[in-house]
């Protein structure tokens, strides 16, 4: 199966950023999950340039579907205060990842006939920032309620806290989401050389 390293690739990232995501850095403003997923952007740009759009969505289904099986796996896992993965964030968490990989991959595809930098460079700000909004305003916002049960468990990230440590006061989880956003904004400046070296090598003449 031709999209088979892309595959095991997005498996590996979903994962990994899956365990990743519980440990904390910078007094709880990242964690080192935020390191890791957006490496998925790179793969399926990556697999969308050398093999299609098709194959690309393809392998976003089946990250979609190894996340998936992590959030039963962590809802499973008690820790003090819960389940490690509660309800509110697996459901933020695929919605954000499907949506946004998805786009991305729309984006790569409208663009992929100019410089080699612009869609993988565009789709990825795209995704990442669509991914950042959903993510973080489904999981952790007043927005939206889940039910009284489920709201506790994220109830924490509404608590008013210095925007980025320093600032003017705001929910906490507006801090964690720019914090996010500007990861993933910087990884996807990193990952254009990557992406260059892959897809030179592999691309079909």
């Amino acid at each position: 199966m031709r999209i088979l390293p892309g595959v095991l690739a997005m498996a590996a990232i979903v994962v990994a950023s899956n365990i990743l995501v519980q440990f904390l850095i910078l007094d709880g403003l990242l964690t080192w999950g935020a390191f890791t997923y957006p490496l998925a952007f790179l793969v399926t740009d990556v697999m969308n340039r050398i093999y299609g759009a098709s194959a690309a969505r393809r392998v976003v289904f089946i990250g979609f579907l190894v996340g998936i099986a992590c959030s039963l796996i962590g809802s499973q896992i008690m820790l003090e205060f819960g389940p490690a993965v509660p309800l509110r964030v697996a459901v933020a968490s695929g919605t954000a990842f499907l949506t946004a990989q998805l786009l991305d991959v729309a984006v790569f595809s409208k663009l992929r006939e100019g410089a080699w930098w612009r869609a993988p460079l565009a789709s990825t700000l795209v995704g990442s920032t669509v991914d950042t909004a959903l993510f973080f305003s489904i999981a952790f916002s007043g927005l939206l309620s889940f039910g009284a049960t489920f709201d506790a468990q994220t109830a924490w990230a509404q608590d008013p806290a210095p925007f980025l440590t320093a600032g003017p006061m705001a929910p906490l989880w507006i801090t964690l989401a720019v914090a996010d956003w500007g990861v993933k904004l910087a990884v996807a400046l990193l990952a254009l050389v990557p992406f260059r070296a892959i897809t030179a090598k592999f691309s079909h003449p």
